[in-house]
């Protein structure tokens, strides 16, 4: 007798430590719900999925995020430049000096005189407000945004060419292409004894670029530097002189640098920083509030684990109470139950991050299919300013998405995991 108890007392021991076989075979067997314990089952499923979508849109919703904010954080610095480099008080006619010296300064990639000016554009089919950027050929050529994505004509020769530069929105918009015209009309012409008469002057085209920025593409208008000194009577000066620098995110260093260069006693300095902050700001609080929204899909996929679980540790109640008295510990009643629900969460977080990435990966053929699904425009190009939808999948940020959805799965498996051990044999046998 006293031989069978102590063979019986060091099995049930060796039997229930941590994670032991037969707790994952007793969890899989209550995952795997039979015929009669199908609603079990069903909660299980719907708990799955629920861990599953939350975990997919919150990678697919944030990863639309990241590309909206690089693809228009690459246009608009493409474009517009790191720094802006103003003459206080007098006209900026010594601009080339204050460039070369510029152009010395270790990490400065790209220096350009330009002049800014707004005209009315007209065509025979409509008229359109435009804003000019007077630029030399090399300015144009530092721009790879712009040179990178001409569509048609050419730059070559652009300093001497006569002509314009345009979107190519702004060439559909007028029904324009290379070789044909556009009339350009400033209200700062010629000043005469009635008052100050408008400028108008027609323009061929010499090229069209595309920057998939729709906003940029229908307003953007390059002319010749020395076309746009005349035209705004500028004379040898120009507005301002951009900085293109290797790295944006240094900015404050080189904007440092690049003021001791040039002669900070006369010279304004604003960066992309400061012209920008508004709009880079909205976009954060935008994704930050997008994340926070979002992640109540998967909390709430974790309450639906907890109510499956109580209502399974409702239905195992003899089962549990069979396994105690066969010699189980608390901790091992604990333990099953603990990976019945952390199961559900582990594999629906996995389903989920696999899911999301793939979306992501084909989001742009999927647009084009619901688009051409339900006949209608979907990301208009007009409201949200590029042409295609960006998506871009950062590993950290993915990772934490994952690593939130695990901890509020087994966060969520705890509690009633915990009743489970806590339910007492007698009274669960009492009337069965």
């Amino acid at each position: 007798m006293r031989g069978a108890g102590s063979t019986t007392s060091a099995t049930g021991q060796a039997g229930t430590r941590a994670f032991a076989p037969f707790e994952w075979m007793l969890a899989g067997r209550y995952l795997r719900a039979r015929r009669k314990e199908g609603f079990i089952s069903v909660i299980a499923g719907f708990s799955f999925l629920g861990i599953m979508l939350g975990v997919a849109t919150l990678i697919i919703v944030m990863a639309v995020m990241n590309g909206f904010r690089d693809e228009l954080y690459q246009k608009v610095l493409g474009v517009n430049g790191h720094m802006v480099v103003n003459k206080l008080g007098d006209s900026f006619d010594d601009y080339k000096a204050v460039a070369g010296r510029i152009a010395k300064v270790p990490g400065v990639a790209h220096v350009a005189p330009l002049i800014e000016g707004q005209v009315l554009v007209t065509s025979d089919l409509k008229s359109q407000g435009a804003f000019v950027r007077g630029i030399t050929e090399k300015g144009v050529m530092g721009l790879d945004m712009i040179s990178k994505n001409l569509r048609f004509g050419t730059f070559k020769g652009f300093d001497h060419s006569g002509g314009i530069a345009i979107g190519l929105r702004m060439a559909a918009v007028h029904g324009v292409n290379v070789g044909r015209t556009l009339t350009l009309v400033s209200p700062r012409g010629a000043t005469t004894p009635f008052g100050t008469a408008p400028r108008i002057k027609r323009y061929p085209i010499v090229a069209v670029f595309e920057l998939g920025m729709a906003e940029y593409d229908k307003t953007i208008l390059l002319m010749p530097l020395g076309e746009a000194q005349k035209y705004f009577n500028k004379g040898k000066g120009v507005d301002v002189v951009e900085v293109m620098v290797d790295d944006p995110q240094k900015i404050a260093l080189m904007r440092t640098a690049v003021k001791a260069a040039a002669a900070p006693d006369k010279i304004a300095i604003t960066d992309w920083r400061q012209r920008n902050q508004a709009f880079f700001d909205v976009l954060k609080v935008e994704r930050v509030t997008m994340f926070l929204i979002l992640s109540l899909i998967v909390v709430v996929a974790a309450f639906n684990i907890i109510s499956g679980m109580m209502i399974l540790v409702k239905d195992k109640g003899r089962d549990i109470a069979v396994l105690r008295t066969m010699g189980a510990s608390k901790a091992a009643v604990m333990r099953i139950f603990l990976i019945t629900g952390a199961s559900i969460g582990v594999v629906g977080t996995i389903a989920g991050l696999i899911l999301g990435i793939i979306f992501t990966l084909n989001i742009e053929s999927i647009r084009r299919f619901v688009a051409y699904l339900s006949s209608t425009e979907i990301f208009n190009p007009d409201i949200y300013f590029l042409t295609n939808l960006p998506a871009k999948i950062e590993p950290l940020e993915t990772g934490f998405i994952v690593i939130m959805a695990l901890v509020l799965s087994v966060v969520a498996t705890i509690y009633p995991s915990w009743r489970a051990s806590r339910l007492d044999p007698v009274e669960a046998l009492r009337y069965e």
